[in-house]
């Protein structure tokens, strides 16, 4: 007879070797909390606290928690708070995602250090979503995602403003010295007026909206600011949710599977997200032994079009989507091409919940699949000599007529490189020129930073130039936009192609027949090859920075750590074509 998994006080208890006294001594200490022993004996749901006073999208954790707590209490479960890494976007150094990574293995050691029947995740900065959904999918317990919010938009001399789509635009306005000094300094107290994460399609928008499609939020959360009554409520729903879940065991491998997986690529490419999240749900679905088919992501993005009309692949804002319906009309919009028996948190299928959502009263923020904002997906996977593994482009924020380009190198060696040369007035640029950065990938940087929008060099920008073609092993905001080639795999720094181009050679960019190539000859590249030497990171002899050199993977495979993925690769996703 299979004996049956421990529940509440009594799982994962400390090695004292006595089980008896390791259960009396973690009652006798929890009790000097001011627990009962009914609330002992009740359903335990974990809720994680990622507030951080380096983190303004994470402001409104402390009410969140309340609100959790709440509905825990309502449905008969003990809540019980307990704290995990937080990241923000502009206030981890190197970079947030080098420490996305960290913030993933505290989250599932927590997990299954303390005695939890399930868990509800608060995440929301760009980083935080899928650092907790990766814990979550390797501790196994049951897991609900509740995001922050996107903040409300900010006014600068009667123009409505969203971060950060709208400060790299007046940035840019100020290099090219269209705006002053005092004007920048003003549009910087404006853009942000509010808690919560960016309110246009940058990586949280797009993890948030991912996240629901994949299940693992209950039907609604994605787009509610984080100032509106209705983001309580939602956490409140979702604290009584997890209480239930720890009874019926709905663990995450039961939600994120291939197909859930595929739902959520349809929505990245539908809402024209961030190309951050590909990385990223590459991770998650590695944490399964789920596997990306990239060619078959690409294909998808043939027959799925941009629907929503939002920065910065449209005009509107998350506020705008949240009045619109929230994720449901998107959702409802590509029905016809969704896992409709998906499960996800609630317990019932995508296609129940989607029949549930209030009817579509005549919006204008989601179109059809008949009236796109762009006819195919947001997202383009490139391959050719440049990018043997791969590498993505934002075709919808791309400016159209450089999709096809061939052009004359201009390359920058680093972050510091690029920092150095990039506005000094004798830069041997033109407007057709293509400018290259690399060393800037997951062990370039290291920590492969959002350094992929690449500026317009001074000299032309104060001549007008909006666009480039710009290519890096790197990655860019959301928010940004731009004719931009991001994560080429393999990555400079290990010896990818990209470490060997020149400034002076011939790139060809060719979105439509996805082909990215560097016009050198074989010979001439064995040749450069030969004299190649690998980066050298200073301090890389110990600590986290060494763990994460020594076993970071590249884009294609999430940028996870190798031994925190499944050993086992079991399926991939999107699916075969029925």
């Amino acid at each position: 007879m299979t004996e049956k998994p421990a529940k509440g006080m009594r799982q994962g208890l400390a090695n004292y070797g006595d089980a008896g006294f390791s259960l009396f001594l973690r009652k006798a200490m929890i009790k000097g909390m001011g627990y009962s022993d009914d609330a002992l004996d009740r359903p335990i749901v974990g809720i994680t606290d990622t507030f951080s006073g380096f983190n303004a999208c994470h402001r409104t954790v402390p009410d969140l928690i309340r609100a959790i707590e709440r509905g825990v209490m309502h449905a008969g479960g003990l809540p019980v708070v307990f704290p995990t890494v937080s990241v923000h976007e502009a206030f981890s150094h190197p970079t947030s995602m080098f420490l996305r990574n960290l913030m993933a293995m505290d989250t599932e050691e927590m997990i299954r250090a303390q005695p939890m029947d399930a868990v509800v995740l608060i995440g929301g900065c760009d980083k935080t979503v899928p650092a907790q959904l990766m814990g979550a999918a390797s501790a196994g317990k049951p897991a609900a995602m509740v995001v922050t919010g996107p903040m409300m938009t900010g006014d600068f001399k009667g123009e409505r403003l969203g971060a950060c789509t709208d400060c790299r635009r007046l940035w840019a306005m100020h290099r090219a010295g269209e705006i002053d000094e005092a004007e920048i300094d003003e549009v910087g107290g404006r853009l942000m007026p509010t808690a919560g994460t960016c309110m246009v399609m940058g990586t949280a928008s797009t993890m948030a909206l991912m996240t629901e499609a994949l299940g693992m939020m209950l039907p609604g959360g994605a787009a509610i600011p984080a100032v509106h009554a209705d983001r309580l409520r939602h956490a409140e729903a979702t604290g009584a949710r997890a209480v239930r879940m720890a009874e019926e065991g709905l663990t995450p491998d039961k939600i994120m599977t291939p197909a859930a997986f595929e739902n959520a690529l349809r929505m990245l490419l539908a809402i024209g997200g961030s190309t951050n999240g590909l990385v990223h749900l590459a991770a998650i679905a590695g944490r399964l032994g789920i596997e990306i088919d990239l060619e078959a992501f690409d294909r998808l993005g043939e027959e799925t079009p941009v629907l929503v009309d939002l920065k910065p692949s449209g005009q509107h804002y998350m506020e705008d989507l949240f009045r619109a319906g929230g994720a449901a009309p998107i959702l409802r919009a590509l029905a016809p091409m969704l896992r409709l028996d998906a499960l996800t948190i609630s317990g019932r299928s995508l296609g129940a919940e989607i029949d549930a959502a209030p009817a579509d009263w005549g919006q204008t923020v989601v179109r059809g699949l008949d009236d796109p904002i762009y006819p195919k997906g947001g997202i383009a996977v490139l391959r050719g000599n440049l990018a043997p593994g791969g590498a993505i482009i934002k075709q919808s924020a791309a400016q159209q007529d450089l999709l096809v380009h061939e052009g004359r190198a201009v390359v920058f060696d680093s972050l510091e490189d690029m920092a150095l040369r990039l506005d000094d007035p004798d830069l041997d640029v033109k407007p057709d020129d293509v400018l290259v950065l690399r060393n800037a990938g997951p062990k370039g940087a290291p920590g492969m930073p959002e350094a992929g929008y690449i500026p317009i060099p001074r000299k032309l920008a104060s001549r007008g130039v909006k666009d480039m073609v710009r290519i890096s092993d790197a990655r860019m905001s959301g928010t940004a936009f731009g004719t931009i080639v991001l994560h080429i795999s393999p990555e400079a720094a290990i010896g990818g192609p990209l470490a060997l181009v020149r400034d002076g050679d011939r790139i060809a960019l060719d979105v439509p027949g996805r082909r990215l190539e560097l016009l050198v000859g074989e010979e001439e590249l064995r040749r450069r090859r030969s004299e190649w030497n690998p980066l050298e990171h200073a301090g890389s002899d110990r600590g986290y920075l060494k763990l994460y050199l020594d076993h970071v993977t590249q884009a294609e495979r999430g940028c996870d750590f190798d031994f925190l993925e499944k050993p086992q690769r079991i399926a991939r996703t999107p699916l075969p074509t029925e």
